[in-house]
């Protein structure tokens, strides 16, 4: 008598997924490695998922409530504009470098570079980077009105700034650049934020391992 099929997990299908993604990009990631990765067949992944598209949005939107939302705790939750970015700029280091798991951010590395059959995917995932950057100067602006930053400072040039730099750690993360050079690339952006900030934070220098 055959056995029963075994049971479908579809929340560890999708973690799976992500990791795949994570490493691979949407674009390098066939049907097949997914296949192997998640040891069922296409027509199974096809009927819980829809498309290799809408898995590929699932994992993001996964990536995001769990890992990548460092970022929104960052910016929420620390008290002034200088913890928040120094958070958010440490905690990106260490998870962008992490030894277990890909390298760098899901959002920056899975779908920079894509043929024009998958410019919307593309889109998408610019879509997050952009809102990512919207959130740090929506966070630089409300310090701004809070009277912690100096009444010259452009929020918006700074906002941008800084979104790069984050960007940027995913890139050079990838690259295999080591976590503590990283770090050492986040100092200064740190001290001109204490610049910036008139003496809200305290030193770079004192504060980043």
């Amino acid at each position: 008598m055959a056995g029963r099929p075994r049971q479908f997990d579809r929340e560890a299908a999708l973690r799976t997924a992500r990791d795949v993604f994570w490493a691979r990009g949407f674009e390098a990631t066939s049907m097949s490695d997914l296949v192997a990765a998640l040891g069922i067949a296409s027509a199974r992944i096809y009927a819980a998922f829809g498309s290799k598209e809408r898995l590929f949005k699932e994992a993001i939107e996964l990536y995001e409530r769990e890992e990548g939302a460092f970022s929104t705790q960052a910016l929420s939750e620390q008290p002034t504009a200088y913890q928040a970015i120094e958070r958010l700029l440490l905690d990106a280091v260490d998870l962008y470098t992490r030894p277990a798991g890909p390298l760098g951010c899901m959002v920056v590395s899975a779908a920079t570079n894509c043929s024009a059959d998958n410019d919307a995917v593309r889109e998408w995932l610019a879509d997050h980077r952009r809102e990512k950057t919207l959130s740090i100067i929506q966070r630089l602006q409300q310090a701004a009105e809070a009277g912690e930053l100096k009444p010259e400072v452009d929020v918006q040039s700074l906002g941008d700034f800084f979104a790069t730099l984050l960007h940027g750690l995913s890139v050079q993360a990838r690259d295999g650049i080591a976590r503590e050079r990283l770090l050492k690339a986040v100092a200064p952006a740190m001290q001109m934020l204490a610049l910036a900030t008139g003496g809200h934070g305290p030193s770079a220098a004192d504060q980043i391992p």
